[in-house]
């Protein structure tokens, strides 16, 4: 029997620009290929810049993971310069990230991934009456209503009956993969709509401790945060409750909505836990520093691998075993490079040398993808919650340990579960959980610090470039929410020498390497993996969104050519 070749391009509900190849056989992928399609370039719009305006410079590389980036380059900058930043900004910064966190996974679920999995269409032969008692039977979520489904559902009949489905336009509908029951399709749906009001509310955060969001204001040493209580221009005691009051409600959120949503709709797709996970080792940064960046010990979530999906031990981690390969990107290296460059000394040089649009088919091509393939001692690494909660569980982190339990009780299934395409969706929510009671004991400690005199949230001491050495480098690690996140940098004279950023989905979405290997992403796809329709592949968008992709973070703001884009005038 002849592969059946599909191509899905572009992915869609992702950031950025993702396209898949597979060739099945018989319902299942036996072979894929990721393309990332856009060029990478903002190391080198870096090149040359103070170091202090680093942050400013990489959170645009996304509208999505703005702080993260923002964090990475300050912690990279930071660690060059040997600056330390006060307790009180290093809770802030905790603060502003776990909301980054709870904000992009809820958000994730339900505006990126839910539908791979809830049919809207379905929800129009729902019982309101019935769908509301098997949503208060999961939580005492006040909306879970009769009136308030009914509503949603004269919505739904809204949209159908004036030829088209608003916000829900374009899915696989009625797909034989689907398996809610209508009134679980319409709880799914109406929490959809409540998420989007309320990822509104609780991102404000943001605008208090960064003046504006997206991408809030930073500073090398500390936070851009002047805490004054009797000060209505600074952080004040009506701030501080106004950040307690958000807190409140993206943690209610969470455990009324969010948590027993994905457990619910999970126990319709256990067979997903046997699908879809492809790479066997996971790599974590750690994140979260209760004290200083630099005190591993002291990360909430620990730095380390899972090799071979051994939860029995942590291999410890050394970014000096990090090397990008561009065997099959179009970018070109110094010769002698083949094995890959450390990000000290990384290169982002472009040489396209694919098809010309329009093109069929690129996996007839060497090179076919403007990601590179970063490897840690040669070995293929997938990152992000999944190897967050994989590393906790395996150092016996006991709140990581007793959630996933938790989880996995819930679904009747053991540990191997979390090694597939539901593992990925379970272990985004067991962090969530997790984050929203942290936050809590973050405040807290910021609120007690200032309650004691302690206001300080910036180090000045070596802002003075003359306090420099003349060349330094640093590494900025930042596990974010989609994954291990670097940020390397070279300073050289006051000015930035080189800079690249290893971005979680450059891990994930990772081309074939110099030894043939693929990337988790394409890894995942050959993983017992079906295709029921090749004319509608469903289930590709299952497992690749599980990853959260964020193309936009790994291929930057440039064309091969150097070509303006875009320009923007002002009057």
């Amino acid at each position: 029997m002849a592969a059946t070749k599909v191509v899905v391009d572009p992915i869609t509900r992702i950031e950025g620009h993702l396209r898949i190849e597979v060739q099945a056989e018989g319902g299942r992928i036996t072979n894929s290929w990721a393309s990332a399609t856009q060029f990478r370039g903002l190391e080198r719009i870096l090149k040359g810049r103070d170091p202090r305006d680093a942050w400013a410079f990489s959170q645009r590389i996304c509208g999505v993971c703005t702080v993260v980036h923002a964090v990475a380059s300050l912690r990279a900058v930071e660690d060059a310069l040997d600056i330390r930043i006060p307790p009180n900004a290093n809770t802030i910064r905790n603060l502003m990230v776990g909301m980054q966190f709870i904000h992009d996974h809820v958000i994730h679920f339900y505006h990126l991934h839910a539908l791979d999995w809830v049919d809207v269409t379905s929800a129009l032969k729902a019982d309101p009456a019935a769908a509301a008692k098997i949503a208060q039977g999961l939580s005492p979520w006040p909306n879970n209503s009769e009136s308030n489904f009914r509503a949603v559902l004269e919505r739904l009949k809204t949209f159908v009956s004036g030829g088209q489905l608003g916000i829900f336009t374009n899915g696989y509908w009625g797909h034989p993969a689907y398996k809610l029951p209508p009134e679980v399709n319409l709880i799914a749906v109406a929490h959809y709509l409540e998420a989007l009001d309320w990822q509104r509310d609780i991102i404000r955060l943001h605008a208090i401790f960064g003046g504006k969001n997206p991408h809030p204001n930073f500073v090398v040493g500390g936070m851009a945060s002047a805490i004054n209580i009797e000060d209505t221009q600074t952080i004040n005691a009506e701030r501080l409750t106004d950040v307690k009051q958000m807190i409140d409600r993206a943690q209610r959120f969470i455990d009324q909505v969010y948590w027993p949503d994905i457990v619910a709709i999970a126990g319709f797709y256990k067979e997903w836990a046997s699908i879809g996970g492809g790479a066997k080792n996971y790599l974590c940064y750690g994140e979260f520093p209760s004290t200083d960046i630099r005190d591993l010990s002291s990360l909430y979530f620990p730095r380390g691998i899972v090799m071979n999906r051994d939860l029995s031990k942590v291999v410890p981690f050394d970014h000096m075993g990090v090397a990008e390969q561009v065997t099959s990107s179009w970018y070109q290296y110094p010769a002698g490079a083949e094995a890959g460059l450390h990000p000290w000394d990384g290169d982002t040089t472009p040489n396209y040398t694919g098809p010309k649009a329009p093109y069929e088919y690129l996996q007839e091509e060497k090179k076919y993808s403007w990601m590179k393939s970063p490897r840690y001692n040669g070995a293929v690494m997938e990152v992000g919650p999944l190897a967050r909660c994989l590393v906790a569980y395996a150092a016996g982190h006991q709140e990581v340990k007793a959630q996933v339990d938790e989880l996995l009780g819930k679904l009747q299934v053991g540990p191997e579960a979390l090694f597939s395409t539901l593992g990925r969706t379970g272990a985004r929510a067991v962090e969530t959980v997790l984050l929203g009671r942290l936050m809590q004991t973050w405040y807290n400690q910021l609120v007690d610090r200032i309650k004691g005199g302690d206001v300080a949230t910036f180090n000045g001491d070596k802002w003075d470039p003359s306090k420099w050495p003349a060349e330094a480098k640093g590494f900025g690690y930042m596990d974010a929410p989609r994954g291990a996140l670097g940020h390397w940098v070279r300073v050289k004279d006051g000015k930035l020498e080189n800079f690249q950023a290893v971005v979680p989905s450059t891990w994930n979405c990772s081309p074939r390497d110099a030894q043939g290997q693929m990337g988790p992403y394409e890894l995942s796809l050959v993983d017992n993996h079906p295709l029921i329709d090749p004319e509608r592949p469903l289930e590709i968008l299952r497992t690749v969104h599980s990853f959260d992709p964020c193309l936009a973070c790994g291929v930057h703001v440039l064309d091969a050519t150097g070509r303006t884009i875009t320009e923007v005038k002002v009057q």
